[in-house]
């Protein structure tokens, strides 16, 4: 009797946790603060990865753009343009044609890709140098994928433009989710970059671990890659995810303005959140430079 008595508790319980969703979706001011949120988040992350940057070239500055230093330069470009996106979030909305809105949201997931791709270049490198084999293709490599995704994109957004159908906005999603974004073909591209980071970082992680372990900075390396492979690894798998349910479930689509609390927990989970984490991680500078490093100007 108590059991049947519960239940329309429980009933109401769950409702009114629905109404409370829909409320503070539908409510303009809500919208705002949530986007306004993102966007401080996003620009704070951008200020970061920037003293980071110039804090590695005062330190190391005759060794040009190293991949360090391109690595926090796009860092900070792409979370500074997607601090921009919410800010003016509202006024993107109202652009037309519509394509141009599947542009602007969708392009800093790309650059997001090439950011992180960046990284995975990086331990190819460090992995093949370690083992004595050439690494004269990786970065050629490196280039060619990220110029066949990008024209793949354009292409799909070519498409939409021409002659916009459901099939097409889908197919374009399931795309970007392999790569990692809102509405385009982010699908593929997000699962290639876990499963590159897990393919690169399981490798170089397994390396250090063969190494001695009295070997200076060993563990803190093995830490590093470890940590960072983890969370590169689940952050690209998780937006691969969460792009397919996009690309199938308007209830999911979250390139609507009424849909504030799914941005906030999306863009949290797959950018802001594991790029906070990756710059604290790979926080270390360049060592300074010694006495016999130093060449005065004459």
């Amino acid at each position: 009797m108590r059991h049947l008595m519960a239940s329309p508790s429980v009933f109401l319980l769950l409702r009114s946790g629905d109404d409370w969703w829909d409320e503070v979706n539908n409510s303009v001011s809500w919208q705002d603060r949530i986007f306004h949120t993102l966007a401080v988040l996003y620009g704070l992350v951008s200020a970061v990865a920037l003293i980071q940057l110039v804090r590695i070239e005062c330190r190391a500055s005759e060794f040009g753009w190293t991949t360090q230093k391109v690595f926090h330069l796009l860092n900070f470009l792409v979370n500074g343009v997607r601090s921009l996106i919410f800010v003016f979030r509202w006024r993107i909305d109202e652009i037309q044609p519509e394509i141009i809105q599947h542009i602007i949201l969708d392009f800093p997931g790309l650059a997001f890709f090439t950011t992180y791709a960046l990284l995975v270049l990086f331990w190819a490198e460090i992995y093949y140098q370690a083992r004595s084999v050439s690494t004269d293709g990786l970065k050629p490599t490196f280039y060619a994928i990220n110029a066949v995704i990008y024209v793949i994109q354009i292409s799909l957004w070519f498409v939409m433009w021409w002659k916009p159908i459901g099939a097409m906005v889908i197919v374009s999603k399931i795309f970007l989710a392999g790569i990692m974004e809102t509405s385009s073909s982010l699908s593929v591209v997000s699962l290639l970059a876990a499963l590159a980071f897990l393919l690169y970082g399981g490798r170089l992680f397994l390396m250090l671990k063969r190494f001695p372990v009295e070997s200076k900075g060993r563990q803190k390396k093995l830490q590093e890659v470890g940590y960072v492979t983890t969370i590169c690894f689940l952050c690209f798998l998780l937006r691969c995810i969460m792009m397919c349910i996009n690309a199938f479930d308007r209830a999911a689509n979250l390139d609507v303005l009424n849909h504030p609390i799914l941005n906030f927990i999306y863009y949290m989970l797959v950018e802001v959140l594991p790029s906070s984490l990756v710059l604290f991680i790979l926080r270390k500078l360049p060592p300074k430079r010694g006495l016999n490093q130093y060449h005065p100007i004459h």
